[in-house]
Protein backbone atom coordinates (compact mmCIF):
# COMPACT_ATOMS: atom_id res chain seq x y z
CA UNK A 1 0.00 0.00 0.00
CA UNK A 2 1.43 3.42 -0.94
CA UNK A 3 1.44 6.59 1.06
CA UNK A 4 -0.85 9.71 -0.74
CA UNK A 5 0.84 11.54 -3.71
CA UNK A 6 2.63 14.61 -2.20
CA UNK A 7 2.99 13.29 1.39
CA UNK A 8 6.50 11.63 3.13
CA UNK A 9 7.20 8.46 4.71
CA UNK A 10 10.86 9.53 7.30
CA UNK A 11 12.77 6.64 7.98
CA UNK A 12 16.08 6.64 10.07
CA UNK A 13 19.63 6.58 8.33
CA UNK A 14 21.09 4.84 6.49
CA UNK A 15 17.92 5.79 4.19
CA UNK A 16 16.77 2.49 2.14
CA UNK A 17 15.79 4.03 -0.77
CA UNK A 18 15.54 7.64 -2.55
CA UNK A 19 12.45 8.37 -2.55
CA UNK A 20 11.93 8.68 1.19
CA UNK A 21 13.05 11.39 3.70
CA UNK A 22 15.54 10.92 6.60
CA UNK A 23 13.88 11.98 9.96
CA UNK A 24 17.78 12.31 11.15
CA UNK A 25 17.96 15.29 8.81
CA UNK A 26 14.62 16.70 10.33
CA UNK A 27 15.36 16.92 13.80
CA UNK A 28 18.15 18.12 13.19
CA UNK A 29 16.78 21.14 11.46
CA UNK A 30 14.00 21.43 13.62
CA UNK A 31 16.60 21.47 16.68
CA UNK A 32 18.34 24.21 14.92
CA UNK A 33 15.37 26.19 14.55
CA UNK A 34 14.22 25.39 18.22
CA UNK A 35 17.50 26.44 19.47
CA UNK A 36 17.93 29.86 17.37
CA UNK A 37 14.36 30.82 18.93
CA UNK A 38 15.42 30.36 22.11
CA UNK A 39 18.13 32.51 22.44
CA UNK A 40 16.11 35.20 21.11
CA UNK A 41 13.57 34.64 23.84
CA UNK A 42 10.70 33.05 21.52
CA UNK A 43 8.56 30.33 23.81
CA UNK A 44 7.04 27.23 21.67
CA UNK A 45 3.18 27.14 21.29
CA UNK A 46 0.83 24.98 19.42
CA UNK A 47 -2.63 24.69 17.90
CA UNK A 48 -4.85 21.55 16.96
CA UNK A 49 -4.10 20.27 12.85
CA UNK A 50 -7.91 20.61 12.07
CA UNK A 51 -9.82 24.08 12.71
CA UNK A 52 -13.07 25.44 11.49
CA UNK A 53 -12.95 26.27 7.78
CA UNK A 54 -14.12 29.39 8.68
CA UNK A 55 -10.69 30.28 10.29
CA UNK A 56 -9.22 30.26 6.51
CA UNK A 57 -11.59 31.61 4.86
CA UNK A 58 -12.66 35.17 6.97
CA UNK A 59 -8.17 35.81 6.30
CA UNK A 60 -7.88 34.66 2.68
CA UNK A 61 -11.03 34.39 1.52
CA UNK A 62 -13.65 31.82 -0.20
CA UNK A 63 -11.31 30.95 -3.16
CA UNK A 64 -8.80 29.38 -0.68
CA UNK A 65 -10.67 26.47 -0.16
CA UNK A 66 -9.84 24.79 -3.57
CA UNK A 67 -6.38 24.65 -1.96
CA UNK A 68 -7.70 23.06 1.44
CA UNK A 69 -7.78 19.30 2.65
CA UNK A 70 -11.63 20.49 4.55
CA UNK A 71 -14.67 18.34 5.05
CA UNK A 72 -17.61 18.48 7.29
CA UNK A 73 -17.47 16.59 10.37
CA UNK A 74 -19.85 14.43 11.79
CA UNK A 75 -21.19 17.70 13.88
CA UNK A 76 -21.89 19.14 11.01
CA UNK A 77 -19.10 21.90 10.99
CA UNK A 78 -16.83 23.02 8.07
CA UNK A 79 -13.55 21.97 8.62
CA UNK A 80 -9.98 21.84 7.31
CA UNK A 81 -6.80 20.52 8.34
CA UNK A 82 -4.36 23.55 8.87
CA UNK A 83 -2.44 24.80 5.65
CA UNK A 84 -0.68 27.65 7.92
CA UNK A 85 -0.67 28.83 11.25
CA UNK A 86 -0.72 32.37 11.43
CA UNK A 87 -4.53 32.06 11.57
CA UNK A 88 -4.29 29.80 14.69
CA UNK A 89 -1.79 32.15 16.05
CA UNK A 90 -4.29 34.86 16.11
CA UNK A 91 -7.01 33.51 17.38
CA UNK A 92 -5.11 31.95 19.98
CA UNK A 93 -4.03 35.42 20.86
CA UNK A 94 -7.10 36.91 20.47
CA UNK A 95 -8.55 34.79 23.29
CA UNK A 96 -6.16 35.35 26.03
CA UNK A 97 -3.60 38.45 24.89
CA UNK A 98 -4.37 39.85 28.77
CA UNK A 99 -2.73 36.62 30.34
CA UNK A 100 0.66 37.69 28.30
CA UNK A 101 2.91 41.10 28.59
CA UNK A 102 3.53 42.13 25.38
CA UNK A 103 5.18 42.25 23.38
CA UNK A 104 4.74 38.15 23.26
CA UNK A 105 7.48 36.64 20.63
CA UNK A 106 5.86 33.29 19.82
CA UNK A 107 6.86 30.11 17.65
CA UNK A 108 6.03 27.16 16.22
CA UNK A 109 6.94 24.20 14.40
CA UNK A 110 3.59 22.56 12.99
CA UNK A 111 2.65 20.13 10.42
CA UNK A 112 0.44 21.75 7.74
CA UNK A 113 -1.49 20.78 4.39
CA UNK A 114 -2.96 22.25 1.15
CA UNK A 115 -4.51 19.83 -1.78
CA UNK A 116 -2.45 21.97 -4.48
CA UNK A 117 -0.19 20.69 -7.93
CA UNK A 118 2.82 19.20 -6.54
CA UNK A 119 6.34 20.92 -8.41
CA UNK A 120 9.91 21.13 -6.93
CA UNK A 121 10.05 22.28 -3.52
CA UNK A 122 6.50 22.38 -2.85
CA UNK A 123 4.27 19.08 -1.37
CA UNK A 124 1.09 18.52 0.02
CA UNK A 125 2.73 18.90 3.67
CA UNK A 126 5.71 20.16 4.79
CA UNK A 127 6.85 21.49 8.10
CA UNK A 128 7.27 24.95 8.70
CA UNK A 129 9.13 27.33 11.37
CA UNK A 130 6.50 30.24 12.31
CA UNK A 131 7.98 33.13 14.34
CA UNK A 132 6.14 36.09 15.27
CA UNK A 133 6.20 39.08 17.68
CA UNK A 134 2.66 40.42 18.87
CA UNK A 135 2.26 43.93 20.28
CA UNK A 136 5.03 46.00 18.56
CA UNK A 137 4.66 48.42 16.07
CA UNK A 138 8.12 49.47 16.10
CA UNK A 139 10.56 48.72 13.46
CA UNK A 140 12.66 47.42 15.83
CA UNK A 141 10.69 44.25 15.71
CA UNK A 142 10.89 43.84 12.17
CA UNK A 143 14.39 44.11 12.85
CA UNK A 144 14.43 41.50 15.35
CA UNK A 145 12.52 39.17 13.30
CA UNK A 146 14.59 38.90 10.74
CA UNK A 147 17.68 39.04 12.48
CA UNK A 148 16.16 35.29 14.13
CA UNK A 149 15.52 34.26 10.41
CA UNK A 150 19.51 34.88 9.75
CA UNK A 151 20.26 33.32 12.52
CA UNK A 152 18.59 29.95 12.35
CA UNK A 153 19.80 29.89 8.80
CA UNK A 154 23.33 30.26 10.02
CA UNK A 155 22.88 27.75 13.17
CA UNK A 156 22.29 25.46 10.00
CA UNK A 157 26.08 26.08 8.84
CA UNK A 158 24.71 29.06 5.67
CA UNK A 159 26.72 31.71 5.45
CA UNK A 160 26.24 35.23 3.77
CA UNK A 161 27.59 33.89 0.36
CA UNK A 162 24.31 31.10 0.30
CA UNK A 163 21.78 33.24 1.07
CA UNK A 164 20.04 36.51 1.15
CA UNK A 165 17.49 38.22 2.69
CA UNK A 166 15.40 40.18 0.27
CA UNK A 167 13.55 43.40 2.04
CA UNK A 168 10.58 45.58 0.78
CA UNK A 169 7.72 47.65 2.03
CA UNK A 170 3.68 47.28 1.24
CA UNK A 171 3.57 50.67 2.18
CA UNK A 172 6.17 52.03 -0.51
CA UNK A 173 4.00 50.05 -2.91
CA UNK A 174 0.42 51.78 -1.73
CA UNK A 175 1.99 55.01 -1.86
CA UNK A 176 3.14 53.99 -5.50
CA UNK A 177 0.12 52.92 -6.74
CA UNK A 178 -1.92 55.57 -5.06
CA UNK A 179 0.32 58.03 -7.44
CA UNK A 180 -0.12 56.11 -10.48
CA UNK A 181 -4.02 56.28 -9.80
CA UNK A 182 -5.78 57.92 -12.15
CA UNK A 183 -8.82 59.42 -10.26
CA UNK A 184 -10.23 58.42 -6.22
CA UNK A 185 -12.66 56.37 -7.41
CA UNK A 186 -10.72 53.92 -9.53
CA UNK A 187 -7.98 53.91 -6.48
CA UNK A 188 -10.55 52.43 -4.05
CA UNK A 189 -11.73 50.07 -6.37
CA UNK A 190 -10.08 46.60 -4.57
CA UNK A 191 -10.40 44.32 -7.53
CA UNK A 192 -8.21 46.66 -9.51
CA UNK A 193 -5.61 46.76 -6.54
CA UNK A 194 -5.68 43.14 -6.09
CA UNK A 195 -4.98 43.21 -9.68
CA UNK A 196 -2.24 45.46 -9.84
CA UNK A 197 -0.35 43.33 -6.98
CA UNK A 198 -0.80 40.61 -8.74
CA UNK A 199 0.94 41.31 -11.51
CA UNK A 200 3.86 43.31 -9.94
CA UNK A 201 3.81 39.68 -7.44
CA UNK A 202 4.60 37.74 -11.20
CA UNK A 203 7.04 40.28 -12.67
CA UNK A 204 10.16 38.21 -12.20
CA UNK A 205 8.77 35.12 -13.81
CA UNK A 206 6.26 36.52 -16.87
CA UNK A 207 6.87 37.85 -19.92
CA UNK A 208 7.95 41.67 -19.66
CA UNK A 209 5.34 42.27 -22.53
CA UNK A 210 2.61 40.41 -20.98
CA UNK A 211 3.12 42.47 -17.74
CA UNK A 212 3.56 45.59 -19.93
CA UNK A 213 -0.27 45.00 -21.65
CA UNK A 214 -1.73 44.11 -17.92
CA UNK A 215 0.14 47.34 -16.69
CA UNK A 216 -1.40 49.79 -19.36
CA UNK A 217 -4.98 48.39 -19.14
CA UNK A 218 -4.91 49.39 -15.43
CA UNK A 219 -3.51 52.98 -16.44
CA UNK A 220 -0.11 52.01 -15.53
CA UNK A 221 3.56 52.32 -16.86
CA UNK A 222 5.83 49.63 -17.10
CA UNK A 223 9.21 51.61 -17.56
CA UNK A 224 7.59 53.56 -14.69
CA UNK A 225 7.46 50.06 -12.48
CA UNK A 226 10.53 48.67 -13.16
CA UNK A 227 11.91 52.23 -12.63
CA UNK A 228 10.58 51.99 -9.14
CA UNK A 229 12.37 48.40 -8.46
CA UNK A 230 15.59 49.18 -9.93
CA UNK A 231 15.74 52.45 -7.63
CA UNK A 232 14.45 50.58 -4.40
CA UNK A 233 15.10 53.71 -2.04
CA UNK A 234 14.18 52.13 1.40
CA UNK A 235 11.31 54.18 3.35
CA UNK A 236 11.83 55.89 6.78
CA UNK A 237 10.89 52.42 8.60
CA UNK A 238 13.35 50.35 5.76
CA UNK A 239 15.83 52.12 6.77
CA UNK A 240 15.80 51.66 10.29
CA UNK A 241 15.62 47.94 10.15
CA UNK A 242 18.68 48.23 7.61
CA UNK A 243 20.70 50.04 10.12
CA UNK A 244 19.47 47.73 13.59
CA UNK A 245 20.59 44.88 11.23
CA UNK A 246 23.80 46.73 10.80
CA UNK A 247 24.74 46.92 14.14
CA UNK A 248 24.15 43.55 14.80
CA UNK A 249 26.64 42.91 11.60
CA UNK A 250 24.33 40.98 9.85
CA UNK A 251 24.19 44.04 7.15
CA UNK A 252 25.44 41.63 4.85
CA UNK A 253 22.52 39.04 4.62
CA UNK A 254 20.02 41.87 3.58
CA UNK A 255 19.46 43.95 0.85
CA UNK A 256 15.70 46.40 -0.58
CA UNK A 257 14.21 44.86 -3.22
CA UNK A 258 11.14 45.97 -4.44
CA UNK A 259 10.28 42.96 -6.53
CA UNK A 260 9.13 41.20 -3.60
CA UNK A 261 5.82 42.05 -2.62
CA UNK A 262 4.21 38.98 -0.74
CA UNK A 263 0.77 37.99 -2.50
CA UNK A 264 -0.97 37.82 1.00
CA UNK A 265 -3.66 40.25 1.16
CA UNK A 266 -3.11 41.00 5.08
CA UNK A 267 0.61 42.02 4.69
CA UNK A 268 0.68 46.07 6.06
CA UNK A 269 4.24 47.00 6.29
CA UNK A 270 7.86 45.76 6.08
CA UNK A 271 7.60 42.53 3.69
CA UNK A 272 10.44 40.03 2.84
CA UNK A 273 11.99 36.82 1.55
CA UNK A 274 14.95 35.11 2.02
CA UNK A 275 16.85 33.25 -1.35
CA UNK A 276 19.51 31.32 -2.20
CA UNK A 277 21.97 33.14 -3.71
CA UNK A 278 22.93 30.56 -6.88
CA UNK A 279 18.93 31.29 -7.67
CA UNK A 280 18.47 27.56 -7.87
CA UNK A 281 15.42 26.79 -5.49
CA UNK A 282 12.06 28.47 -4.42
CA UNK A 283 11.89 30.90 -1.61
CA UNK A 284 13.40 29.62 1.60
CA UNK A 285 11.43 31.75 3.71
CA UNK A 286 8.84 34.44 3.77
CA UNK A 287 7.05 37.14 5.78
CA UNK A 288 5.85 40.40 6.83
CA UNK A 289 3.98 42.44 9.13
CA UNK A 290 0.41 41.89 9.56
CA UNK A 291 -1.36 44.55 11.88
CA UNK A 292 -4.83 43.75 11.15
CA UNK A 293 -4.72 40.24 11.30
CA UNK A 294 -5.63 40.01 15.41
CA UNK A 295 -8.63 42.95 14.92
CA UNK A 296 -10.02 40.49 11.99
CA UNK A 297 -9.83 37.33 13.58
CA UNK A 298 -11.31 38.61 16.96
CA UNK A 299 -14.48 40.72 15.03
CA UNK A 300 -12.61 44.47 16.18
CA UNK A 301 -12.38 42.96 19.63
CA UNK A 302 -8.96 43.32 19.87
CA UNK A 303 -6.24 45.16 18.00
CA UNK A 304 -2.62 43.92 17.84
CA UNK A 305 0.39 44.75 15.35
CA UNK A 306 2.52 41.88 14.55
CA UNK A 307 5.07 40.87 12.37
CA UNK A 308 6.42 37.43 11.58
CA UNK A 309 7.70 34.22 8.97
CA UNK A 310 7.28 30.88 8.00
CA UNK A 311 10.39 28.81 6.81
CA UNK A 312 9.30 25.80 5.42
CA UNK A 313 11.26 22.02 5.71
CA UNK A 314 11.15 21.08 2.05
CA UNK A 315 13.58 23.58 0.30
CA UNK A 316 15.74 24.22 3.06
CA UNK A 317 16.45 20.32 3.42
CA UNK A 318 17.33 20.71 -0.74
CA UNK A 319 19.32 23.59 -0.05
CA UNK A 320 21.10 21.81 2.86
CA UNK A 321 22.03 18.77 0.96
CA UNK A 322 23.19 20.44 -2.39
CA UNK A 323 25.81 22.84 -0.37
CA UNK A 324 27.06 19.59 1.85
CA UNK A 325 25.69 20.81 4.59
CA UNK A 326 23.70 17.79 6.40
CA UNK A 327 26.00 16.05 8.82
CA UNK A 328 26.47 12.42 9.01
CA UNK A 329 23.73 10.39 10.75
CA UNK A 330 24.32 7.23 12.73
CA UNK A 331 21.98 5.68 15.53
CA UNK A 332 25.00 7.59 17.83
CA UNK A 333 25.50 4.57 20.58
CA UNK A 334 27.77 5.50 23.27
CA UNK A 335 28.04 2.00 24.57
CA UNK A 336 27.02 -1.55 23.40
CA UNK A 337 26.91 -3.82 26.91
CA UNK A 338 28.47 -7.19 25.76
CA UNK A 339 26.66 -10.12 27.99
CA UNK A 340 28.79 -13.07 27.57
CA UNK A 341 27.94 -14.73 30.86
CA UNK A 342 24.49 -15.24 31.32
CA UNK A 343 24.39 -15.58 34.73
CA UNK A 344 25.63 -11.83 34.80
CA UNK A 345 22.35 -10.92 32.64
CA UNK A 346 20.79 -9.31 35.65
CA UNK A 347 23.93 -7.26 36.68
CA UNK A 348 24.46 -6.42 32.87
CA UNK A 349 20.89 -4.83 32.91
CA UNK A 350 21.57 -2.49 36.11
CA UNK A 351 24.43 -1.77 34.37
CA UNK A 352 22.28 -0.40 31.43
CA UNK A 353 20.11 1.01 33.64
CA UNK A 354 22.60 3.14 35.49
CA UNK A 355 24.38 3.91 32.14
CA UNK A 356 21.10 4.95 30.16
CA UNK A 357 20.32 7.21 33.57
CA UNK A 358 23.32 9.32 33.29
CA UNK A 359 22.62 10.08 29.90
CA UNK A 360 24.23 7.66 27.66
CA UNK A 361 22.79 5.92 24.64
CA UNK A 362 23.21 1.86 25.00
CA UNK A 363 22.29 -1.00 23.22
CA UNK A 364 22.50 -5.04 24.38
CA UNK A 365 21.16 -8.02 23.06
CA UNK A 366 18.07 -9.26 24.16
CA UNK A 367 18.24 -13.05 24.01
CA UNK A 368 21.12 -14.75 24.98
CA UNK A 369 23.82 -14.40 21.74
CA UNK A 370 26.91 -15.57 20.64
CA UNK A 371 30.26 -13.28 22.07
CA UNK A 372 31.07 -12.63 17.94
CA UNK A 373 27.26 -12.07 17.10
CA UNK A 374 27.37 -9.55 19.76
CA UNK A 375 30.59 -7.67 18.73
CA UNK A 376 29.20 -7.67 15.11
CA UNK A 377 26.14 -5.59 16.00
CA UNK A 378 28.00 -3.27 18.29
CA UNK A 379 30.02 -2.70 14.82
CA UNK A 380 27.03 -2.51 12.86
CA UNK A 381 25.46 0.76 14.76
CA UNK A 382 28.81 2.04 14.81
CA UNK A 383 29.12 2.15 18.63
CA UNK A 384 31.58 3.99 20.72
CA UNK A 385 32.73 1.55 23.06
CA UNK A 386 31.49 -1.87 24.60
CA UNK A 387 31.15 -2.53 28.37
CA UNK A 388 31.31 -6.20 29.86
CA UNK A 389 31.08 -7.62 32.68
CA UNK A 390 33.05 -10.29 34.32
CA UNK A 391 33.68 -12.23 37.64
CA UNK A 392 37.52 -12.23 38.63
CA UNK A 393 38.85 -15.72 40.23
CA UNK A 394 37.71 -14.29 43.78
CA UNK A 395 34.01 -14.03 42.79
CA UNK A 396 34.00 -10.36 43.17
CA UNK A 397 32.94 -8.07 39.11
CA UNK A 398 34.50 -5.79 37.41
CA UNK A 399 33.62 -3.65 34.21
CA UNK A 400 35.96 -4.08 30.90
CA UNK A 401 35.36 -0.66 28.72
CA UNK A 402 36.63 -0.84 25.32
CA UNK A 403 36.79 1.93 22.99
CA UNK A 404 36.19 0.46 19.75
CA UNK A 405 37.95 3.74 18.15
CA UNK A 406 41.47 3.32 19.47
CA UNK A 407 40.67 -0.25 20.57
CA UNK A 408 42.52 0.49 24.27
CA UNK A 409 40.27 -1.54 27.11
CA UNK A 410 40.42 -0.86 30.53
CA UNK A 411 38.91 -2.12 33.79
CA UNK A 412 37.04 0.15 35.82
CA UNK A 413 34.31 0.14 38.95
CA UNK A 414 31.17 -0.01 38.39
CA UNK A 415 30.42 3.56 39.02
CA UNK A 416 32.80 4.75 37.00
CA UNK A 417 31.85 3.36 33.75
CA UNK A 418 29.57 6.51 32.85
CA UNK A 419 32.95 8.45 32.93
CA UNK A 420 34.92 6.46 30.91
CA UNK A 421 32.86 6.08 27.73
Amino acid sequence: MDRLPGFRDFYPEPLPHTDVWSADARNYIFNAWRGAARRYGFREYDGPPLEPLELFTTKSGDEIVGQLYNFIDKGERGISLRPEMTPTLARMVAAHERAYKKPIKWFAIPQLFRYERQQKGRLREHFQFNADIIGENDPAADAEIIALLIDSLRALKLTEDDFVIRLSSRQAWQQFYQRGTQNAERGDDPARAYEFYQIIDKLEREDPAVSRTKLDKLGFNYDDVTGFIAASQPTPELQRVLDNLAARGLGGFVKIDYNVIRGLAYYTGVVFEAFDKKGEFRAIAGGGRYDNLVKLMSGGKVDLPAIGFGMGDVVLLELLKARGLLPKFDAGVDVFCLIEDETLRAESLKLITDLRGAGKVVEYSFTPSKADKQFKRAMELNAANTARIERTADGALQVKVKSLRTREERVVGFADVAGAV
